[in-house]
């Protein structure tokens, strides 16, 4: 989108929003009815375009994508009526006869930069949200994910409110320009780095925002859980998309008398999910372009191996590739590894675990495998993250009653159903009172007697 296409297209976002034709339930309820059948009657292309920027499974592409997003819009229909009243409160004796309330307002035109490692999702639940909460929006999806973002372009295109809703396509350059511009609130989805970059452009325009970024979520495994279930929840989760998921196990901390049990498990669950040679497997997706793949390969080339470790840099792959020795000084540990290298750390004492935990940025999840209360509460207790999930990893991100969103490092501000529909609303505050009676007492000039008979009034009664 050029300049002076871009400003008249944002002219006509801002027309259709102070029409106030988004603020109707009939308006939101369409759009999403709308956004569910281009995820319905398009689920073959999604799956393609997908495969054609990952070369992911469409068995996968449902799971993560379309099949999540249809679960979104389900549930945002169900509530939306309920998410919209507003909510009355009581009014002090010394302000009655009145009558108070506040209710959920749209910001009005927003703007989404979505992520490439889950380009449906991480464009479309955010859009969802703002839908849901009645503002207009502009979707600006990740260029490293090309034919994702051209699908969701013409997906929005074809299905939705062009009047209402826009998509941007494009890199940095189109980044950039559309921040340059007011909108009434921000959802990022990235990197911390890029992330900081948002926020002082948001800065600018004291727009409101919300950062989805990521993290060294780290798994603890406890000396009590069952191993075998242990390594392929943690396969299953580290591995899916590559490994190049946001909320990926990014290291474990195993107690020292399971480490081999979990290694070796580990190993034929690797062996079980994507065969002996995983090039070869339709469920084992690529690394997203050369350059994520040679950042990968030079953390892989300086590190222990204990299995995995071959790559193709023709195909950007690199197989399930598990770590060994390695310490929190390694490069591994100094930033998210994004890919599919799992470095795994022995410790002695659970004290140990939550002391490294805690020497690292806070993660947006801590993963514990153990079947101890006392254990599970520790944990919880004293540590810190965006969320925390037990027994098993990302189901905590896909329970729509639950906000998802992180903490410091990892971002702030939450989304996902009701917590995605008020993060694109604000409490607007209604106080209605009558004219009568109009009391003199609360008027200057302030005699003595008239503060004295106001100090118990607006103590004890407000």
């Amino acid at each position: 989108m050029q300049n002076d296409q871009r400003f008249s297209e944002l002219a006509l976002l801002r027309e259709t929003f102070e029409s106030g034709i988004t603020r109707d339930l009939s308006w939101r309820i369409s759009q999403l009815l709308a956004l569910q059948r281009f995820l319905i009657e398009r689920e073959r292309d999604i799956a393609a375009a997908v495969h054609h920027d990952f070369r992911k499974s469409a068995a996968e592409t449902f799971l993560t994508e379309t099949g999540y997003l249809r679960g979104e819009i389900r549930f945002a229909l169900k509530h939306l009526a309920s998410w919209m009243k507003p909510r009355r409160v009581s009014v002090p004796l010394i302000y009655q006869p009145a009558r108070a309330s506040y209710s959920p307002e749209p910001y009005g035109v927003v703007l989404i930069i979505g992520a490439w490692n889950y380009p449906f999702n991480l464009s479309l639940v955010p859009l969802i949200s703002a839908i849901a909460a009645g503002n207009c929006a502009v979707v600006k999806p990740s260029e490293h994910a090309p034919s994702s973002s051209a699908l969701i372009a013409e997906g929005v295109d074809h299905y939705l409110d062009q009047s209402a809703i826009r998509v941007v396509e494009g890199g940095v350059e189109a980044s950039k320009a559309l921040l340059a511009e007011r909108f009434g609130y921000i959802f990022f989805t990235g990197s911390p780095a890029i992330g900081r970059e948002v926020m002082l452009a948001a800065a600018r325009h004291l727009t409101p925002l919300t950062l989805e970024l990521g993290g060294k979520s780290p798994c603890i495994v406890d000396e009590s859980c069952d191993v075998r279930v242990t390594a392929r929840r943690i396969v299953w989760a580290k591995f899916l998309n590559a490994g190049q998921t946001c909320l990926a196990p990014d290291y474990v901390l195993v107690h020292e008398h399971r480490e081999e049990e979990l290694l070796h498990y580990m190993q034929v669950a690797i062996t079980d999910f994507y065969g002996d040679d995983p090039r070869l497997s339709p469920d084992y997706p690529r690394i997203v372009n050369s350059d994520h793949f040679h950042r990968l390969k030079k953390l892989l080339d300086g590190s222990s191996l204990w299995s995995g470790g071959e790559s193709d840099q023709g195909e950007c792959y690199i197989s399930p590739t598990i770590l060994r020795g390695v310490t929190p000084a390694s490069p591994l540990m100094q930033s998210e590894i994004f890919g599919p290298l799992l470095p795994v750390i022995a410790y002695a004492e659970l004290s140990d675990a939550l002391d490294l935990i805690r020497s690292i940025a806070e993660p947006l999840a801590i993963y514990l495998f153990s079947s101890d209360r006392e254990v599970q509460k520790r944990v919880v207790a004293h540590s810190r993250s965006g969320g925390v999930c037990i027994n098993d990893l990302f189901f905590q991100a896909a329970l729509h009653r639950l906000p998802f969103g992180g903490l410091g490092n990892s971002g702030f501000g939450v989304c996902h159903g009701r917590a995605g529909f008020e993060t694109f609303s604000f409490q607007r505050s209604v106080l209605c009172r009558s004219c009568s009676p109009d009391p003199a007492l609360r008027y200057p000039p302030y005699s003595w007697w008239k503060f004295r008979l106001l100090k118990p009034l607006v103590t004890f009664f407000q």
